[in-house]
């Protein structure tokens, strides 16, 4: 399921599809005809070359973001080279073998499935993998497995640099066994990971047509026509993938689809069914935070925060659970503990969706030096951008929604509409019609957040950016009912966008 990352959120998503016949049991198991077939992924240990740390990263993302500030006359190859250095500190060369979020990086809900960690974690699974790939030159499915890994690991440390890496270990997969389902469901995350969802659809139904029962392809199949904006048919198939292989990334994915459908009670019913069902922490920390995120969408803090406290629990450095926890708290307001928790998340993994939200979390507190700070967020913003772009990751989307409300109207604009011609989601729709009406064309826009609202789902910035553009085009009845809605929804959705939307209708009432 696609997961938000800017609430991506949340991840990036879309909306649609029909009610299933039947919600997923937790307790369901497949039939014996449709039995999904053993793992044979290598678990060797062995060292690998050393990574940068967190803090060696970060440093120089904002030396980049400082570079990029002084003069932005860098060309795309030295961007990528810059970029790329900086962000393996030397560690790994340029073009080695080797993206949040974020709606909440859209593509995948959990770290690596079993196949590839076995319950580790994923540092460790690429080293054992790389080890064994050493040893094991010939073996396609570990490869696969690596490739795999990495795409999964780039979604967790911001460092879109190792979806190259990704891509050479599963093209090595398919070099050894044309065709090989692993590789090709591989693929399928990693297009993903890269916003190309055309191009992930096409790898997950080439791998189903090997492996009708392979979860990674079922999944990703799921996605990309959630984030192509084909709802009905995501819809059918999560049917098809609970049939075939039920278990905790199905049942979030399913979830995910009821709530882009307005049906909150079914998602929660459903999530809930998965947290019972999970296995071990890395599902218990998912699941959990899938529910707090949930239930931070409507307004509910404190049951939210039990569930982000339930996820740390499981994994006490589980970064979507961290940032959830961060953004409940600034909800609930708790100003300080969030901006604390999101200091601590962008030091480890500085994506757009954090960086933004502590960004205005420093503008809203307006101490000495945190529009500095708030500026600083949102040049690291546009450096990891960059370094996205440079690693093949399709980032307008991201671009658009940072860029119009805390950067150039103008790329916004043009992110934006680049981004609606490839998908047509409710995210996108909301992205280009608040960049269109940033940029001073809010009558365009309207029809596009009328788009962004109609189908049910219930997100309280769709519903305030639709009312700041009803009021902007005179139309004061529904931008009134609108900007309520939002705030009655979800009362504490963004420190900014709060302000905003009750000066707003303080113009309304007195212009009655």
């Amino acid at each position: 399921m696609s997961p938000r990352t800017t609430d991506s959120p949340r991840g990036s998503g879309g909306q649609d599809a029909p009610r299933p016949a039947e919600a997923p049991e937790a307790s369901k198991a497949p039939v014996a005809a449709e039995a999904p077939e053993a793992s044979t992924a290598p678990s060797a240990a062995a060292e690998a070359p050393r990574s940068p740390s967190t803090a060696e990263r970060v440093d120089a993302l904002r030396r980049f973001a400082a570079a990029v500030r002084r003069g932005r006359g860098l060309h795309g190859a030295s961007c990528a080279v810059l970029l790329a250095v900086a962000m393996t500190a030397g560690a790994v060369a340029v073009g080695g073998d080797g993206r949040d979020a974020a709606r909440a990086a859209p593509g995948v809900s959990r770290a690596v499935g079993a196949d590839v960690l076995v319950r580790g974690d994923l540092d460790t699974a690429i080293r054992s993998l790389q080890a064994h790939v050493r040893a094991q030159p010939r073996d396609f499915g570990a490869w696969a497995a690596l490739g795999l890994a990495q795409v999964e690991r780039a979604r967790t440390d911001g460092d879109p640099s190792r979806y190259t890496r990704a891509e050479r270990a599963l093209a090595r997969s398919l070099a050894l066994r044309p065709g090989n389902d692993q590789a090709l469901a591989g693929q399928a995350a990693l297009a993903a990971a890269r916003h190309d969802f055309a191009a992930a659809l096409d790898h997950a139904d080439r791998a189903l047509e090997r492996n009708p029962y392979g979860e990674r392809a079922l999944c990703s199949r799921i996605d990309a026509l959630v984030e192509l904006g084909r709802y009905e048919e995501a819809g059918r198939a999560a049917t098809v993938a609970d049939r075939r292989r039920p278990g905790v990334p199905v049942f979030t994915r399913y979830a995910y689809v009821r709530e882009l459908r307005g049906d909150v009670p079914a998602a929660r019913r459903v999530l809930h069914r998965a947290l019972d069902s999970a296995a071990g922490p890395a599902d218990v920390a998912y699941v959990a935070t899938a529910l707090g995120n949930l239930e931070r969408g409507q307004g509910r803090y404190g049951i939210a925060l039990r569930h982000y406290a339930r996820a740390l629990a499981a994994d006490d450095a589980y970064l979507p659970a961290l940032e959830g926890r961060a953004r409940a708290q600034a909800a609930d307001g708790d100003r300080a503990g969030a901006i604390t928790t999101l200091e601590q998340v962008v030091a480890r993994s500085p994506l757009p969706g954090p960086l933004v939200a502590l960004g205005e979390l420093y503008e809203d507190r307006d101490a000495p030096g945190d529009r500095a700070k708030a500026r600083e967020q949102y040049a690291l913003v546009d450096a990891w951008t960059a370094l996205a772009r440079a690693g093949g990751v399709d980032v307008d989307l991201d671009t658009a929604l940072a860029a119009a409300d805390h950067g150039d109207t103008a790329e916004a604009l043009r992110a934006a509409r680049a981004e609606w011609n490839r998908r047509r989601t409710v995210h996108t729709a909301d992205a280009l019609a608040w960049a269109l009406h940033r940029a001073g064309r809010s009558a365009e826009a309207l029809p596009y957040a009328r788009r962004a609202t109609a189908t049910g789902y219930r997100d309280a910035a769709f519903v305030y950016h639709r009312g700041m553009i009803e009021k902007a085009t005179g139309h004061a009845r529904a931008a009134r009912a609108s900007l309520t809605a939002a705030l009655e929804l979800n009362p504490g959705f963004s420190p900014l966008g709060v302000h905003a939307a009750r000066a707003a209708l303080k113009e309304l009432e007195a212009a009655r």
